[in-house]
C-alpha cells in the first residue's frame, strides 16, 4: 500500500484561537512585531485594537525605555529590563522628522507608548517609536509668534495624557501673559483640533513660576509640582482630571524637606517626588504607594549628591534604577541600580551628546484614526 505523505499542521489548526491570543498575551511588546509576520491570522490577532489595549495592561513584562534626544535628527534608547545585561545596551534610532535640514527638538513627555516632541518653529510631534507611527500638531495658530520657538519657556505648564472616557489623547497647554489673562488650551487627537478650557483654568492661579512646567501622566490625570514663590518648598501637586476637564489639588506628606528643586516621577505604577539633599549627602524619594491616599507616602533614600539624578523605575518593589548626568563638553550618563535599603548594586556608565531623556513604556498601540501600523521592514531601517 502507497504511503500517503501527512500533511504538516499548523499551530492555528492545532491549538484554539483562544488559547493562541492567551499564549501571546505573555509575550514580550517588542517580539510581537516580528510575530505578525508568522500567518495573516496571527497579524491580524496582534493588530486588533482590543488585543493590543489588553496586552498594554496585562503583559507580565512590560517594557521601559529610556529615549534620549542626542541630535537634531537621531536618538539614543536603552531598554532598562536589558541595561545591566546587554553588552552595548544604548541603541540609536530615527526620528520622525522630514524636514530638511534637520532643526532642535525638546522631549516633552510620554503616554502609553508614544512620546511627544517639540520641534522648531512651531509644531508637536506624537510619536510611537515602536511602530514608527506619528503625527504632527501645529500650535502656531494658539501660540504668539515671539514664543513658537520653544514652547516649553512659553507655558506655565504643560502634558500630554490620555482620556479613556472618550478614547483620545491631549496636548494640555496653560500660559500666563503679562497682563495676567490666563489660557489653557488642549490638543484631541481624536478630533485633530485645539479646544479651548480657559474656564477650567479660572480658578487655578499660574503667576510666574509658580508650577513645575512639565506634568507627568496617571490614572487618568495630568500631576505638576508646585513652587510657590513666598516658600522654599512645595505644598502640594496641581492635577488636571482629562475625563472632567477640571482641576484638583492634593497634600504632599508633612515630612517632606526639600532642600533642592523637587521633580515628580512615576515609579512602580505609583506616584513619586524626589529631591537631592547635599548637605546629608542623599536622594529622597518619596513614593505614593496608594493613589491619593496620603497616609501612603512612603520615603526612600539612596546615598550620594549627584548633581542631576532622575530615578527611573521601581521593579519588584525591591530595585531602583536611575539616571546620573553629568554637564560639560563631553557629558556623561550613568545608569545606577540600588535597592530599597540604598545599596548600590549595579552601574553602567556612557558618553552621551545630549543627556536629556524621557522614559515611556513600549506599546502597539494606534493613535485615533489610524488605521494600521507602518510596514515592519520600514520600521526596521529607523532602528540601529
Amino acid at each position: 500500500m502507497e504511503k500517503q505523505k501527512q500533511k504538516q499542521q499548523s499551530v492555528n489548526e492545532i491549538l484554539p484561537l483562544e488559547l493562541i491570543e492567551r499564549i501571546l498575551l505573555r509575550v514580550p511588546v517588542k517580539q510581537l512585531g516580528r510575530l505578525r509576520c508568522v500567518s495573516k491570522l496571527w497579524c491580524s490577532l496582534i493588530s486588533d485594537p482590543h488585543f493590543v489595549e489588553s496586552h498594554l495592561h496585562n503583559s507580565p513584562a512590560p517594557t521601559h525605555v529610556c529615549l534620549f534626544d542626542s541630535d537634531s535628527t537621531e536618538g539614543h534608547f536603552v531598554h532598562l529590563e536589558e541595561l545591566f545585561h546587554d553588552k552595548f545596551p544604548l541603541k540609536a534610532v530615527s526620528l520622525p522628522f522630514k524636514k530638511k535640514p534637520p532643526s532642535e527638538f525638546r522631549v516633552m513627555g510620554s503616554c502609553r507608548g508614544f512620546v511627544l516632541l517639540n520641534r522648531k518653529p512651531h509644531f508637536l510631534v506624537v510619536w510611537n517609536p515602536l511602530t514608527g507611527s506619528s503625527k504632527r500638531i501645529s500650535y502656531s495658530c494658539i501660540v504668539p509668534c515671539w514664543w513658537r520657538f520653544w514652547l516649553s519657556y512659553y507655558a506655565r505648564l504643560y502634558g500630554f495624557g490620555y482620556d479613556v472616557s472618550r478614547d483620545d489623547y491631549l496636548v494640555v497647554l496653560a500660559a500666563q501673559y503679562s497682563d495676567g489673562q490666563q489660557r489653557l488650551d488642549c490638543f484631541s487627537l481624536r478630533t485633530n483640533s485645539w479646544i479651548n478650557f480657559d474656564s477650567a483654568i479660572s480658578k487655578v492661579s499660574l503667576g510666574p513660576f509658580d508650577w513645575k512646567s512639565c506634568g507627568l501622566f496617571l490614572n487618568g490625570s495630568i500631576h505638576w509640582l508646585s513652587a510657590s514663590l513666598n516658600k522654599p518648598y512645595c505644598e502640594t501637586l496641581l492635577i488636571f482630571d482629562l475625563k472632567e476637564r477640571s482641576f484638583s489639588k492634593i497634600s504632599l506628606p508633612e515630612q517632606l524637606v526639600l532642600r533642592d528643586s523637587p521633580n515628580l516621577a512615576v515609579l512602580g505604577g505609583c506616584l513619586a517626588i524626589y529631591s537631592t539633599d547635599y548637605v546629608k549627602h542623599k536622594t529622597e524619594i518619596w513614593v505614593m504607594r496608594e493613589y491619593k491616599v496620603h497616609s501612603s507616602w512612603t520615603l526612600y533614600e539612596i546615598p550620594g549628591a549627584y548633581s542631576n539624578f532622575y530615578p527611573l523605575c521601581l521593579s519588584n518593589d525591591s530595585e531602583i534604577i536611575a539616571l546620573a548626568s553629568t554637564s560639560g563638553y563631553r557629558p556623561l550618563i550613568k545608569f545606577i541600580k540600588y535597592n530599597i535599603r540604598g545599596e548600590l548594586l549595579q552601574q553602567y556608565t556612557r558618553s552621551i551628546h545630549n543627556p536629556n531623556h524621557c522614559l515611556y513604556t513600549e506599546s502597539l498601540l494606534l493613535l485615533p484614526n489610524d488605521s494600521k501600523p507602518k510596514d515592519n521592514n520600514k520600521k526596521k531601517k529607523n532602528v540601529m
